[in-house]
């Protein structure tokens, strides 16, 4: 019997060494919205480069353009220099938050869509949707010379083939949007929402993301994970900077014990997002810092873009869609 045990045990422990190598990382997909405030750009570029986590940046067009030009843009059934955000400000404005787009590119983030003038498209047809995109495009393709700066070598490429996620303003979608999306040479939709977190799915040529419910707060009822969402229910969508703490607090604990559900358990990726808007005091962006902090340095964790997911999982994703999602 001590000669089996001898030879049972180191077994078992090469096995479950075996176990725990094809286990899959836990992937955390961290994404902003947006994207126009400078100061949260350094932000959240340190962030990235504490801790190796690399985000997905949904960009809103019109912040490349300067408020003195935003004539030139007219967004579908709606007057010409019309944004639901506003523009860029100043020239020197969008020339800053241009690099901090092409140093995010440079060092492994993703920049993808959010459309334009961040209009509700729930109405929008397939010709409407595909006239924002081609808007995106110009106004993208030609912002550094709009605001006064020549566009660094690579841009022009970048622009045509390196944009190819979009998140839906308002997550609000109409029957027209998947089929521009399509025709636009898009890889995914990032516009979705699911009760708990979701694999990731293939739609045709699409893979579509959802954001996460998740349980929040002291009777664990569930919440997109996103700021805006936290914030309205929080405080109503009015400012509290008096409870930042409180609010950062049950956050983090949100995010956190989602992370942990995952982590222990299935490990599907956790994908939370946020605007750069600091509400409530900048209770969101606190605690979705803890978070990575805590998280993203760990070995069998690995915080990526959307873009990244797809590019380390072909194959899964692939099993995930003939299974039927």
């Amino acid at each position: 019997m001590t000669l089996v045990l001898r030879i049972l045990i180191p077994a078992l422990t090469l096995a479950a060494a075996s176990a725990a190598q094809a286990s899959p990382p836990q992937y955390v997909i961290v994404s902003f919205d947006g994207a126009k405030d400078n100061a949260l750009w350094e932000r959240s570029l340190k962030l990235g480069d504490e801790t190796g986590a690399r985000f997905t940046y949904f960009l809103s067009c019109v912040y490349f353009i300067p408020t003195e030009a935003k004539a030139g843009y007219q967004a579908p059934g709606m007057r010409a220099g019309r944004s639901n955000v506003g523009f860029g400000d100043s020239p020197a404005d969008v020339q800053v938050r241009l690099g901090h787009v092409w140093a995010a590119y440079q060092s492994g983030h993703e920049i993808a869509s959010h459309a334009c003038g961040h209009f509700d498209g729930k109405d929008w047809s397939q010709a409407d949707w595909r006239a924002e995109f081609g808007s995106f495009g110009t106004v993208m393709a030609k912002a550094w010379t709009a605001s006064g700066a020549s566009a660094p070598a690579g841009w022009d490429g970048f622009v045509r083939r390196g944009i190819r996620g979009f998140r839906v303003p308002y997550l609000s979608t109409s029957a027209g949007l998947s089929p521009a999306l399509a025709a636009a040479g898009f890889a995914y939709d990032a516009s979705g929402v699911s009760r708990g977190p979701q694999a990731p799915h293939r739609q045709g040529a699409m893979t579509e993301f959802a954001l996460p419910m998740i349980p929040e707060g002291p009777s664990g009822r569930r919440i997109i994970a996103m700021d805006y969402n936290l914030f309205v229910r929080h405080s109503g969508g009015f400012e509290r900077a008096s409870q930042a703490d409180e609010f950062a607090e049950r956050s983090y604990q949100a995010f956190r014990n989602a992370f942990d559900a995952e982590y222990a358990g299935a490990r599907t990726p956790l994908q939370i997002g946020l605007h750069f808007q600091l509400m409530n005091g900048g209770a969101y962006w606190s605690a979705l810092e803890r978070l990575v902090r805590d998280v993203c340095v760990k070995p069998d964790v690995a915080c990526v873009s959307y873009g990244d997911w797809l590019r380390a999982n072909p194959h899964r994703e692939a099993d995930t869609a003939a299974a039927g999602g």
